[in-house]
């Protein structure tokens, strides 16, 4: 499978007190486990089974993705934008890898 890739679409400015929008994407197959290949054999699992965005290292948002979802998973959430400072975003993956991005946020 080619290498999941992470895309995070939230400003990099706001004014304090403002509601800000972070829409996020990563490219992933989501495989879901119950599909079989030619020869009959059950594809592995392979999801992205939890999302967590952290702004100045305090969860803001996290979600547990089960098998349903399709494939390069969508999430988009809303957060007050009271202080200046650094988002990550991180989604972990059935195999164990972790991709994640991280943005700066200026709050004037």
């Amino acid at each position: 499978m080619a290498k999941s890739k992470p895309r995070v679409k939230a400003p990099k400015a706001a004014s304090k007190g403002e509601v800000i929008t972070i829409k996020t994407l990563i490219s992933h197959k989501m495989e879901s486990g119950q599909r079989k290949d030619k020869q009959g054999n059950l594809i592995p699992r392979q999801i992205i089974h939890n999302f967590t965005a952290k702004f100045n290292g305090e969860t803001v948002f996290a979600v547990d993705i089960e098998p349903a979802i399709s494939a390069n998973p969508y999430l988009q959430f809303k957060m007050r934008a009271d202080e200046p400072g650094e988002f990550e975003f991180i989604w972990r993956d059935d195999d164990g890898s972790v991709y994640s991005k991280k943005q700066k946020l200026s709050v004037t």
